[in-house]
């Protein structure tokens, strides 16, 4: 088996349980209210909406995944086998990287929308909208599954299999390995450029178009609330590819075990508590629709 340790020093780990239980419990109830919100609303049933969906969907099997740590904080043996710690890597690979590439179709969708207003729904058809979802989830999955198999092949050192992190990772695993790595490092960095640097080339062009077009909004108040929008949404996705760079794609020889762990609390924890707030809970028309849905559910719980 592997030894996770997990989070914390024994004295704190009913205290870091509870604020990861916390953290999760937001993520999870941000997420789904916000699949009720398009899922009853017929006014939000429309390309942005469906990728947010979508989006949503990603992350609350993302959260998932990595809430094994809830259960590894009070466990006192915290230990994993060999295949339970390829699934989590598996699945956290290939939900991260279908996350990473739905930010860059919501940011083609965003330039679509702003620099095409009178064909957008021409151009964003609710085909094109499946197809780019599918092909997000496909290509994360095939991605997830060849790296997955590829480090979990090797053969790894001693009895005791400990990482340092709280959760089974690409690198840190790969740090247990007792053979010749750099093939498999080689690999790694193609994925995460094909995962972190191709979409964030893809965001960076859209913001820089979506950006010019503000610049022609003659309306003052219009200009901000686009910017603010805009703003917004682009510091998320540097919070998210920044972090993930600096763990995937930094030379193994200038990175360590204890920066790693640090830099992923930040894509574990805050950015998926940030991307609900942030994409569509402070959206007037989400909230409507969430004010809409509970009141007719509490008209009809009371006849």
């Amino acid at each position: 088996g592997i030894h996770v340790p997990g989070l914390s020093l024994p004295e704190l780990q009913v205290l870091s349980f509870l604020g990861v239980s916390l953290v999760y419990t937001r993520v999870i109830t941000g997420n789904v209210l916000i699949m009720v919100a398009i899922q009853t609303e017929a006014r939000l049933h429309t390309p942005i909406y469906y990728l947010l969906g979508s989006l949503s969907g990603v992350e609350i099997g993302y959260t998932a995944v990595v809430a094994h740590l809830l259960a590894n904080i009070l466990r006192l043996e915290k230990t994993t086998t060999l295949l339970g710690c390829a699934t989590q890597t598996g699945f956290f690979v290939a939900l991260g990287s279908t996350d990473c590439f739905l930010l860059a179709v919501m940011a083609y969708d965003r330039y679509v929308a702003i620099r095409h207003p009178l064909h957008y729904m021409l151009i964003m058809t609710r085909k094109l909208c499946i197809q780019m979802v599918g092909c997000a989830v496909g290509l994360a999955s095939l991605l997830s599954l060849q790296l997955t198999i590829l480090i979990f092949t090797l053969p790894f050192c001693g009895h005791l299999r400990e990482i340092n992190h709280f959760l089974c990772d690409v690198p840190p695993v790969l740090r247990l390995a007792c053979a010749d790595i750099r093939m498999h490092q080689a690999v790694l960095y193609a994925v995460g450029s094909l995962v972190l640097t191709v979409p964030f080339l893809l965001i960076s062009v859209s913001y820089v178009l979506i950006g010019s077009a503000i610049l022609r909004i003659r309306s003052a108040a219009g200009r901000r609330r686009a910017f603010s929008t805009c703003s917004s949404h682009l510091a998320v996705v540097l919070l998210q590819y920044g972090c993930c760079s600096l763990v995937y794609l930094r030379p193994r020889s200038s990175t360590s075990e204890d920066e790693d762990r640090q830099i992923a609390l930040i894509y574990t924890f805050v950015t998926p508590l940030l991307n609900p707030l942030i994409y569509t809970l402070r959206n007037k028309d989400v909230k409507g629709a969430l004010k809409t849905a509970f009141v007719s559910k509490a008209a009809s719980d009371n006849t």
